[in-house]
């Protein structure tokens, strides 16, 4: 079941659980009166095993989050999370809520990539994240040369309250990445990379980075459908060592969907 695959574990220093997603974000926004429902769906096959802050452990945690976007114009989308928790010695838990919005550049514009930027916000409570209130900055670059996909996201988070704002930790830099090659019309494999590098006025210690890399597979269901999969790897000791992740999401209304 798909529960039972879910949830995001990747500690960010600072102590939290997770982003409870774990996406490369492509620049296209949804289309205007039409509704995004996805299912994030993921877990830490091996995290910590320890209390840490006040934060739960993440190994075997199971995090499920319903993300809903709307498409208000062909340029701006508005998403809002709700984020869940199942402790593998405890029920499933509320852990807190984000909002969305998002531009991108108009096809009218021209420009020769795709070029998107969301801003994200919202709360995390204490036992899942020891920065309770965040705040996200995610530009959007990505390119389809033929069977080829690249998307780059640079984001810049920081805590608006909780421990990174007690040890002034301002804007962080955590990086995503990803590279796709379609094999069939149906199936495309790639590379997926995500980073929590540390504050952009002076990077932490690589022991204290965390870097992620997961092969994955998308799988082309209709133009209506997303599906991605993946098992995740971390490289560094501040990273989980095994993520896998399943996200499933289903486009309703609006005018029918490019192909």
């Amino acid at each position: 079941m798909l529960v039972l695959l879910a949830a995001l574990a990747a500690p960010v220093t600072g102590f939290a659980q997770g982003n409870f997603e774990i996406q490369v974000y492509g620049s296209e926004t949804v289309a205007p009166g039409a509704t995004m429902i996805e299912l994030h769906s993921n877990t830490a096959l091996q995290g910590t095993t320890r209390t840490e802050q006040g934060v739960l452990p993440t190994n075997h945690a199971v995090h499920e989050t319903l993300e809903i976007t709307h498409g208000w114009t062909s340029w701006f989308e508005t998403g809002v999370y709700l984020f869940t928790s199942i402790q593998p010695d405890g029920g499933w838990m509320w852990v807190g809520d984000h909002i969305r919005p998002r531009v991108r550049a108009p096809e009218g514009w021209g420009v020769p990539v795709g070029l998107s930027l969301s801003v994200e916000v919202g709360y995390q409570r204490p036992a899942f994240s020891a920065d309770t209130w965040t705040l996200e900055l995610r530009p959007i670059v990505d390119k389809q040369i033929g069977p080829w996909y690249a998307s780059f996201n640079p984001v810049f988070d920081r805590s608006l309250k909780g421990e990174g704002v007690k040890e002034g930790r301002g804007f962080e830099f955590s990086p995503n990445a990803k590279i796709g090659y379609d094999i069939t019309r149906t199936v495309s494999a790639g590379i997926e990379y995500y980073g929590a590098i540390g504050p952009v006025s002076g990077f932490d210690p690589i022991r204290r980075q965390q870097h992620l890399i997961f092969p994955v597979i998308d799988l082309n269901l209709g133009p209506r459908w997303e599906f991605n999969a993946g098992v995740g790897f971390g490289l560094t000791p501040s990273t989980d060592s095994y993520i896998l992740k399943v996200l499933v999401g289903y486009r309703f209304g609006g005018p029918p969907p490019k192909e």
